[in-house]
């Protein structure tokens, strides 16, 4: 993938506190490993863990209060966007009519990402069925853009 270097920003003060060789090497949730990129005297307030990436600008965002509510609704809520159900429609009892543009709310066991771990959360799903939103019972360490959830 080669190198393109970015900084490592303080997502709470916003001081630069390092310099990464490239977003791919980072994810959202990483602790182990991010010390390496980061000047010596942000280290010692660790530990840190990324919390967001700017591909943009290639910022990558780190905060050492990671497990505080500073960052709880980013740990424990996401939208969705094309919902793809197995029978190409959403089921009777988590949609309401075709007219119905309100919200409604269905409780499933979620799949985020590999591993053996389940999780609860509640679906919000809009009234088109193949959009909303999950807040899950505990928050979650790793939730980036991008990645897939099955219920």
């Amino acid at each position: 993938l080669g190198n393109r270097p970015g900084d490592v920003v303080d997502a709470m003060t916003g001081d630069i506190i390092g310099r990464h060789n490239g977003l791919w090497y980072h994810t959202v949730g990483q602790r182990k490993g991010i010390g390496k990129v980061m000047f010596p005297l942000a280290t010692a307030h660790g530990p840190w863990y990324v919390v967001a990436k700017d591909q943009g600008r290639d910022i990558v965002y780190v905060s050492n209060r990671y497990d505080e509510d500073d960052f709880a609704r980013a740990r424990s809520e996401f939208e969705l966007e094309d919902i793809r159900w197995i029978s190409g429609t959403p089921p009777l009892d988590v949609k309401g009519t075709e007219t119905d543009a309100e919200w409604s709310e269905v409780r499933f066991d979620l799949k985020i990402r590999h591993g053996p771990k389940i999780v609860q959360g509640t679906l919000m799903l809009s009234g088109d069925g193949f959009t909303g939103n999950v807040h899950l019972d505990n928050k979650d360490g790793g939730l980036a853009p991008g990645q897939y959830v099955v219920f």
